[in-house]
């Protein structure tokens, strides 16, 4: 489902959330409140759909997305869950707090919802709409904010209009936002498990984290992101961390593979007998997009010592696409 011309807005209530929930079914994209800020839903497991989200939004770079799950058991489902983990989301879900977990090895969800990533983030809104929502559809929304990049995050259905008319399908009234900053952001993963780490402060208090926890949040670190300078992303919305990049080497704007290369293709590829994927055989970037991360992933799996990737055009979300084939790539030590 496209985008309309007139994008709908819908009072919340029990149809309209039945029509929103189909409309995510069928790859389109939703913005409804949360108690923090008004989200941009997708499908989390449907690549194409996500890519379209980044599309509307205008992002720059494809950064990891909050899966946003309606009970603690769906959380369970896509992540790991530790101790300190369990006893935040009882103390905490449903609310304005997102868990950075380990992804669990059958989680569904999009690799390019993750950023290429083994973690995901995670949080259970307390919204009344946004609850019945996400029951409604039955499995997991990425919803960033529904603003264009950049731009103030939406509290209200008319912020939402202002920045995404004509490019999503439909929005939620469910009214003002209850708390209108972001969600605060706990990563429990890395080479300190055990040890939560504040990413991001948000709606809900520090103090209150650390009461519950009996000892203070570590704070960001670097020590992950290895020593090239390129490979440095975020691993959720806030913080600084490595990026997927593939073992093997990436060579950038190939026209055509060399001996003992694997081929990571875009359009009409050239005849080889080596091992190929191909982003979009129809030179469509957002089918690219949703294809990026899985395919540099197989590629590498392949045991290829090198892939050679074909041009990919510099404009929408070829710009991302090229930004994050550009830190593959980076040198490595």
């Amino acid at each position: 489902m496209t985008a309309e011309p007139g994008t709908r807005v819908l009072k919340a209530d029990d149809a309209a959330i039945s029509t929103a929930a189909a409309a995510l079914r069928q790859g389109g994209l939703v913005a409804f409140p949360t108690e923090t800020v008004y989200g941009l839903g997708a499908d989390a497991c449907h690549g194409e759909a996500i890519a379209r989200l980044y599309a509307a939004k205008g992002r720059p770079a494809f950064n990891p997305l909050i899966a946003h799950v309606a009970d603690v058991a769906a959380a369970r489902r896509l992540a790991v869950f530790d101790a300190d983990a369990e006893k935040l989301a009882a103390a905490f879900w449903p609310g304005p707090l997102t868990l950075v977990l380990p992804k669990r090895p059958d989680c569904p969800v999009a690799a390019l919802a993750l950023a290429g990533l083994d973690s995901i983030a995670i949080r259970v809104p307390n919204d009344k709409t946004a609850r019945a929502l996400l029951d409604a559809f039955g499995g997991p929304v990425v919803a960033p904010s529904a603003n264009r990049s950049g731009h103030v995050s939406p509290t209200t259905p008319a912020h939402v209009l202002a920045d995404l008319r004509g490019r999503i399908d439909l929005i939620l009234d469910g009214g003002p936002c209850a708390v209108g900053v972001e969600s605060t952001i706990v990563a429990l993963l890395g080479k300190n498990p055990g040890l939560p780490t504040l990413l991001r402060p948000g709606g809900l208090p520090r103090e209150q984290i650390e009461r519950v926890l009996g000892y203070a949040l570590a704070s960001p670190s670097l020590e992950d992101a290895g020593d090239a300078p390129q490979r440095l992303e975020v691993i959720a919305p806030g913080m600084l961390a490595s990026h997927y990049a593939p073992k093997a080497r990436v060579r950038l704007e190939a026209n055509a593979p060399r001996a003992g290369e694997a081929l990571l293709a875009f359009g009409a590829a050239p005849p080889f007998d080596g091992t190929t994927l191909n982003l979009s055989p129809r030179g469509d970037l957002i089918e690219a997009a949703a294809n990026l991360f899985s395919h540099l992933r197989a590629l590498d799996a392949s045991g290829a010592t090198s892939i050679a990737v074909m041009p990919v055009p510099h404009e929408g979300l070829g710009d991302a696409i090229n930004d994050r084939l550009a830190r593959a790539a980076a040198p490595k030590s």
